[in-house]
C-alpha cells in the first residue's frame, strides 16, 4: 500500500495556489448568486403569468385598471432581463482576460448562435399549441444571442468607442420611437428586429414576433462589458464597491429626475385621485423595447446589489 509523507512545513507556493483558485471560484459563484436571485424573481413572475392565463386580466402594468397587488408583483420582475444582459457583458470581459480577442469573439459567436437556435426550436415548441409551430416568439434568449454576436465584433474596437456606443444607444434610442414602419415598407423586418415590436410574415402561414427588439439591449451588454475593468486584479475591492454604488445610485436618481420631468425616456405619467394609482402610473414603464426610464432604475438596482452578493471581493 502506498504511503504519503509530509514535511513539517508546506511550501508557500503550494498554499497560495489553492487559495487563489478558491478566490476565483468564489467570485464566479458570487456573480452567479446575483443571477440566481434574478432567476427566483423571474420564477415568481412566470408563476403569475401561468396562473392568470386562466383569468381575464388586463395588462399587468396598466396603472388605471390592474389590481395594485398584481401590478407590483409584475414590477418586481422588471430587474430580470437588464441584469441578465448586463452580466452577460461583464462575463464576456472576464472571459476575455484569459483568452485572446479572437478566441473571445469566436466563443461569443458560437454561444450566441446556440441561444438563437434554442429560442426558435426548443422554446418555440414549448410555447406553441400547434405542430409545427406557426409563430416564432423572438424573446429574451434570442435577444441575448444577438447581443453576444454583436459584442463579438465590437470588442475589437477601442474601449472608449465601445462605451460611447453603449451610452448613445442607452440614452438616445427613444429618439427613434416615432419611426414606425408597416409591413411592406422597406426595412420593415430589420427595423422590427431592432426597435419596433411587431409581427414579421415569414410566408406559408409562419410568423415571427419580435417580442424583444434588440437595439436597447445591445447598449446594455456594452455597458456591462464596459464595467469589466473595475473587476481587474489591480483594482481595490473597496474602490470597486464604491464605483458600483456610485453608478447604481446615479442611475436611480437620474431616473427619478427625468421621470418627474415627463420630458423624455418613456410615455408620460399622470396624476389621479388615487395616490396608489398615481404611483403606479409613475412606475409603469415600457419594456418592449425597454425605454431609457425602464433601464435606468433596473440597471441601477443591479449595480447596487452587486456589492451585497460579495461579487466585488475578488477579481481574476
Amino acid at each position: 500500500m502506498a504511503t504519503a509523507t509530509f514535511s513539517g512545513r508546506t511550501p508557500a507556493k503550494a498554499l497560495s495556489q489553492p487559495v487563489a483558485q478558491a478566490k476565483a471560484k468564489t467570485r464566479l459563484l458570487a456573480i452567479d448568486a446575483l443571477r440566481g436571485l434574478v432567476m427566483i424573481i423571474m420564477l415568481i413572475d412566470h408563476v403569475r403569468e401561468t396562473w392568470f392565463l386562466h383569468h381575464q386580466v388586463t395588462d399587468p402594468m396598466n396603472a388605471l385598471t390592474v389590481d395594485p397587488a398584481l401590478f407590483f408583483t409584475r414590477l418586481t420582475s422588471q430587474i430580470c432581463a437588464p441584469v441578465f444582459v448586463a452580466l452577460t457583458g461583464l462575463s464576456a470581459w472576464l472571459f476575455g482576460q484569459t483568452h485572446s480577442k479572437t478566441e473571445t469573439s469566436l466563443f461569443l459567436i458560437k454561444r450566441g448562435l446556440f441561444l438563437m437556435v434554442v429560442d426558435v426550436t426548443l422554446i418555440t415548441f414549448a410555447w406553441s399549441t400547434t405542430f409545427p409551430p406557426k409563430i416564432f416568439w423572438l424573446q429574451v434568449i434570442w435577444t441575448i444571442g444577438i447581443c453576444m454576436i454583436v459584442l463579438a465584433g465590437l470588442i475589437h474596437l477601442p474601449s472608449r468607442v465601445r462605451l460611447a456606443i453603449g451610452l448613445v444607444i442607452l440614452f438616445g434610442h427613444n429618439l427613434l420611437d416615432s419611426i414606425i414602419l408597416q409591413p411592406g415598407d422597406s426595412f420593415f423586418a430589420p427595423w422590427a428586429m431592432l426597435h419596433q415590436r411587431a409581427a414579421i410574415d415569414l410566408g406559408a402561414g409562419f410568423v415571427a414576433k419580435t417580442t424583444y427588439p434588440v437595439l436597447p439591449w445591445i447598449g446594455v451588454i456594452l455597458l456591462g462589458h464596459a464595467i469589466g475593468p473595475w473587476f481587474a486584479s489591480n483594482v481595490d475591492p473597496a474602490e470597486r464597491r464604491r464605483r458600483l454604488m456610485t453608478l447604481g445610485l446615479a442611475f436611480i436618481l437620474g431616473f427619478f429626475a427625468l421621470r418627474f420631468s415627463n420630458l423624455y425616456g418613456d410615455k408620460p405619467w399622470f396624476y389621479t385621485d388615487d395616490t396608489v394609482r398615481t404611483v403606479m402610473s409613475f412606475l409603469a414603464l415600457t419594456k418592449y423595447p425597454p425605454s431609457l426610464l425602464f433601464l435606468l432604475p433596473t440597471l441601477g438596482l443591479g449595480a447596487v446589489l452587486l456589492p451585497f452578493t460579495k461579487c466585488v471581493t475578488t477579481a481574476r
